[in-house]
């Protein structure tokens, strides 16, 4: 639990905000839609956001009533806030409460009274333009992209012999029209009598969907050494474009950087001849499939990159991730930005089980010795970047980069090993430097322990303080007890013994 100190000190953020208790009920909608439209977090109110005075709220009975109707007056859907509350003693001497509003992240967009979207960016609420406020619907699946009519498409624009051979694949007997009129709206009849012809059939079946979506392509572009360079040393030999339909696009893709994948094959234990990946095939296909199916196709200004350096691969999609899938729960968290253009390529075998993908991503990566994804999101683009398995072998089947292959078994090791005796050594460490290791920096440890990959937010909620507080304990044991390793997003917590 966090103190009544540390909530009135604690820095205003993405999840966290505090108000007074005088604020107008309108006004306390706006940060209430906006954390419930991004990550979800916590208002308290009763502690002045200006003067950080506690002015409490039980002298406010009327006012207090008036707020804890917000979410369902002024918040249009209703958001399911949880209240709690908290004993203080207010800035005049006197026993008093503070209410803490629980906000969680929704599925749905949310918008106040006067119908304006809101989103949280840092310790703002910004209001949406009516473009941010539609791709968010789109990437909360409030409304499918894939299902929009193209404008001035056609009958004729479709290649029925595809429409034919998915339909037979499917099970389908009846004429590849009238699959067409019957299925998933790929046609649909106006009202004016006119047969529109979506997104997605057009993206499926198209005879050529650059007519309609000319960035909708895949772009692979191989760099020599691990950075990206711009004129004069330009550094990029290989640059190949692939267009068609989506099921086009991933079966040329995927074949094309099969081509530049590199094996190795050295003499390994017990005198065994190892071949290496420098990234596994599933790897490849998932990653592959996941930008063309996930991308958000309304943004149309730039196509899926997928860039090879030295050491990684990196696939850029328009769109950030999609729903409630977060960096922290991707791996067991399924939701289709495009449901109907997933189910296709499930029919053909490109798509395995649903949710099961990145997780097996995952596993393939750390099977094979190598970090897992990272993820950045640069204004609209969602960067994937993964790590290469394996480094250059030498004549005698050694890896050059084996210090880095150490460093990921150490971590490995550390993970699970017995929790117990790695905290005991920290604290001894701690006593023969005259340091002090706080019962919360322990649980914090141990939860780093347990998962190293464990988000801020997610410690905050288990160790029961604030965001800002686990902050300072971290900032307190870095380098001395734990680092970090890898991007803010992406990377893991080690321990330092």
């Amino acid at each position: 639990m966090m103190t009544i100190e540390e909530i009135r000190t604690g820095k205003e953020g993405q999840t966290f905000d505090l108000k007074s208790i005088q604020i107008d009920p309108k006004a306390l909608a706006i940060p209430i839609v906006a954390m419930a439209n991004a990550d979800g977090g916590v208002l308290a109110i009763g502690i002045s956001d200006k003067t950080r005075r506690i002015e409490g709220i039980n002298q406010h009975a009327t006012k207090l009533n008036e707020l804890l109707r917000v979410p369902f007056d002024f918040c249009n859907p209703s958001i399911p806030v949880t209240c709690r509350y908290m004993d203080c003693t207010d800035d005049e001497g006197n026993p008093n409460r503070i209410l803490l509003m629980d906000i969680p992240a929704s599925q749905f967009l949310h918008t106040n009274q006067a119908d304006e979207a809101y989103i949280r960016v840092g310790d703002k609420s910004r209001k949406l333009t009516f473009d941010e406020r539609m791709q968010l619907m789109y990437d909360k699946g409030e409304r499918s992209y894939e299902d929009t009519a193209v404008y001035g498409a056609t009958i004729d624009d479709i290649d029925m012999d595809a429409v034919a051979e998915y339909a037979k694949l499917v099970g389908y007997s009846r004429s590849p029209l009238e699959y067409l009129r019957e299925n998933n709206g790929f046609v649909k009849t106006n009202k004016k009598g006119e047969e529109d012809v979506s997104v997605a059939c057009i993206l499926l079946f198209g005879k050529n969907p650059q007519n309609f979506f000319p960035r909708s392509r895949t772009r692979f572009i191989r760099y020599e050494g691990v950075d990206e360079k711009v004129g004069a040393e330009m550094n990029v030999i290989k640059d190949v474009i692939f267009e068609g339909t989506i099921l086009n696009q991933v079966k040329k893709t995927i074949e094309f950087i099969e081509t530049q994948v590199r094996e190795h094959t050295f003499l390994g234990q017990h005198a065994q001849f190892v071949t290496k990946r420098d990234y596994p095939e599933f790897v490849i296909q998932e990653m592959t499939v996941n930008a063309c199916c996930h991308r958000a196709y309304n943004i149309k200004g730039t196509e899926i990159q997928i860039k090879m350096f030295d050491d990684r691969l990196v696939f850029e999609s328009p769109g950030k991730l999609p729903g409630q899938v977060k960096p922290n729960n991707i791996r067991h968290t399924h939701f289709s930005r495009n449901p109907k253009i997933a189910a296709f390529l499930k029919a053909y075998h490109y798509v395995k089980e649903f949710g099961e993908g990145f997780d097996r991503i995952c596993r393939e990566q750390e099977a094979n010795g190598a970090n897992v994804p990272s993820f950045r999101t640069d204004e609209f683009i969602l960067k994937i970047t993964v790590p290469k398995v394996t480094g250059n072998v030498n004549e005698n089947g050694q890896k050059v980069n084996e210090k880095v292959n150490e460093n990921d078994v150490k971590v490995t090791v550390k993970v699970n090993a017995n929790r117990h005796e790695l905290i005991e050594k920290l604290i001894e460490k701690a006593i023969s430097n005259h340091d002090k290791l706080t019962e919360n920096r322990i649980t914090i440890l141990e939860l780093m322990i347990d998962n190293p990959y464990i988000t801020v937010v997610e410690l905050a909620k288990a160790v029961g303080i604030s965001v800002n507080s686990i902050m300072r304990n971290i900032d307190y044991m870095r380098g001395k007890y734990l680092r970090r390793v890898g991007p803010d997003k992406g990377g893991f917590w080690e321990i330092v013994e």
